[in-house]
């Protein structure tokens, strides 16, 4: 017996370090932010459905500020009643990234990973995402991509081994102040 749970002890540990050591890290960014050009109001174009933005059907936008050493993060959605949800929260970057690595927070301690996969060199939309390839954004400057740049986002996530099918455009109809 004492066998028996030593060998499924040792394959249960061994199954959760394969699990553990997928090729998450390897996920490239761009080489580097310039933050102060980051911040600021951007649009959702697209996103990957989860569960912390369910109740949003339109005119998903962030803006971004500086706040004591961190950046202030301030998610705002029209949700199905017509109602703007808002969600604030806390972001710092993650040492040696370049400023392309953040860890986001919007119910502390537990953070999530935001990385800046692909960047428009005049900072007017950007890829973001994170290793696990579960969630993703394509934001904006405006209310609306380019074709092209939404085709090179969509481009930069398939290599990056996302499927282009999860991504779902956001509806954008009217601005929230």
């Amino acid at each position: 017996m004492l066998k028996k749970i030593s060998v499924i002890a040792t394959l249960l540990g061994v199954s959760l370090l394969s699990a553990c050591n997928e090729d998450y890290a390897a996920m490239p960014t761009v080489d580097k932010v310039d933050v102060e050009r980051y911040l600021g109001k951007w649009y959702e174009i697209a996103v990957i459905p989860n569960r912390f933005q369910s109740m949003c059907v339109a005119d998903t936008r962030a803006e971004y500020r500086k706040d004591e050493g961190a950046i202030r993060v301030i998610n705002r959605c029209r949700k199905q009643d017509g109602k703007i949800e808002t969600a604030e929260g806390i972001a710092k970057i993650v040492d040696g990234s370049n400023n392309a690595k953040l860890r986001v927070s919007f119910f502390r301690p537990f953070y999530g990973n935001y990385w800046i996969l692909d960047l428009d060199p005049n900072y007017q939309w950007v890829l973001v995402g994170e290793p696990s390839r579960k969630y993703g954004w394509v934001l904006s400057r405006n209310m609306k991509l380019e074709p092209e740049q939404w085709q090179q986002a969509m481009k930069t996530a398939e290599k990056l081994g996302y499927k282009i099918s999860d991504f779902k455009q956001s509806p954008q109809i009217n601005s929230i102040e």
